[in-house]
């Protein structure tokens, strides 16, 4: 991606017309923290429109889980009835060995007493179709891939794929961790000498996880289908390789398996850093935990063939915080910003959060000046940034237990 070619400044008359002088915002990626900023900025009234460079929507992605520290705008939202629907609460978490023996347990039965919300977990298909079918059709536009993008103290003007151009107050970038809109930022900012060095250095893979969602399948054959609540394994298999499922409504099963890349293997698959939650090189995947045991019953291939293939999704996770999230008229959220290894939910829920800090200090503008824009992302950072350093240390942490680098004694 590159900044636009151009002399002239970003011209306001071709500016949609907004009510009360409220900021236009431009957000790149139809994405959670895309659509949950739309749904806030909705219910708001403020104006915008989203740009997903996608043809259509993929319900790709396994399960995800949401507790307290999201639910709250989601019933603000008057969509938490639409997530109890869709979900089953989770109170444990059953850690197992490659032998299937059980070496300990996460529980989370006490979270609704402390925060007056049960965890619920659900297929993030579900959730996403919940969110975009909220958002007014008129308001997205797909198959547009933002090419470049310039700003000034006038305002903000993106350049798509097929050549037409946008104008607005704000753009936020919530395209991913392969950002454009980041990429074309940092550019900027490397021309000018004021991008952190730790920002220009390339993303490094540290995992590579296969997940899917399967059709329904028989209750016979899978008795825990049948029970209220969530049936969560995790298993540590050893040689870094780790794998889980859950239920969900539906009699349906999530399923994922992750393999930690070590440098060799890092080296080898440079060339698909880029297939993120997409079906491609994955039968590799599928091959090498085939015949991994699951204690739900059966084995990871059973649950592979019940799940279409299409819908099967690679996706490979990095440890990396930004340190830059904004930078004139322009802000970064979610993978954008921070790309994390994370329990099942964790980094959706990080970056629904940036969505709701985001849209409560543009909904605070008192103007849309540059000086008053910028000061408000300054805010944006100030508030999220502490709270993403420690889920990306966290991370960490949970990405060793999961792939056994921790000892037994921090899994009681």
């Amino acid at each position: 991606m590159s900044t636009l070619d151009i002399t002239e400044q970003p011209d306001l008359s071709k500016r949609p017309a907004t009510p009360n002088g409220k900021p236009h915002v431009l957000i790149v990626g139809a994405g959670l923290a895309g659509l949950m900023l739309a749904l806030l900025l909705e219910k708001a009234d403020i104006p915008y429109q989203i740009f997903e460079r996608a043809a259509k929507i993929r319900p790709l992605g396994s399960a995800l889980s949401l507790g307290a520290n999201i639910l709250p705008v989601f019933e603000q939202l008057g969509l938490l009835e639409e997530i109890e629907r869709i979900s089953l609460p989770v109170y444990e978490q059953k850690l197992y060995d490659g032998n299937m023996k059980n070496i300990g347990s996460m529980t989370m039965r006490e979270y609704k007493e402390f925060t007056g919300y049960d965890t619920f977990i659900f297929a993030r298909p579900r959730l996403y179709e919940v969110m975009f079918d909220r958002v007014p059709a008129e308001k997205v536009f797909m198959n547009r891939k933002v090419l470049a993008l310039e700003q000034n103290h006038l305002g903000v003007m993106i350049r798509c794929n097929d050549g037409s151009q946008y104008h607005g107050d704000i753009l936020i970038g919530a395209d991913g961790a392969y950002s454009s809109v980041r990429q074309a930022l940092y550019k900027k900012m490397l021309a000018k000498n004021v991008l952190p060095k730790s920002d220009n250095e390339s993303l490094a893979p540290s995992f590579v996880t296969t997940v899917g969602v399967t059709d329904p399948v028989d209750p016979e054959k899978y008795p825990a289908l049948r029970e209220s609540t969530v049936n969560f394994s995790q298993v540590i298999g050893g040689q870094l390789m780790s794998w889980g499922t859950l239920t969900i409504p539906d009699n349906r099963i999530c399923w994922g398996a992750s393999l930690q890349l070590t440098s060799e293997t890092e080296s080898k698959e440079q060339q698909f850093r880029n297939s993120e939650w997409g079906p491609e090189s994955i039968e590799s995947s599928l091959a090498l935990f085939r015949d991994c045991r699951v204690p739900i019953g059966g084995t990871l291939g059973d649950l592979m063939d019940a799940t279409p293939k299409d819908l099967i999704s690679k996706v490979y996770l990095e440890e990396k915080l930004f340190e830059t999230w904004h930078y004139g008229r322009t802000a970064l959220a979610g993978d954008a910003c921070h790309k994390m290894l994370l329990s099942a939910g964790q980094g959706a829920v990080n970056a629904m959060q940036d969505a709701v800090v985001l849209a409560n200090v543009i909904y605070d503008l008192e103007s849309t000046t540059q000086e008053a824009i910028e000061a408000a992302f300054l805010d944006y950072r100030t508030q999220r940034y502490p709270h993403a350093k420690y889920q990306y240390i966290n991370s960490k942490l949970v990405s060793k237990l999961m792939t056994g680098q921790v000892k037994r004694y921090f899994l009681s």
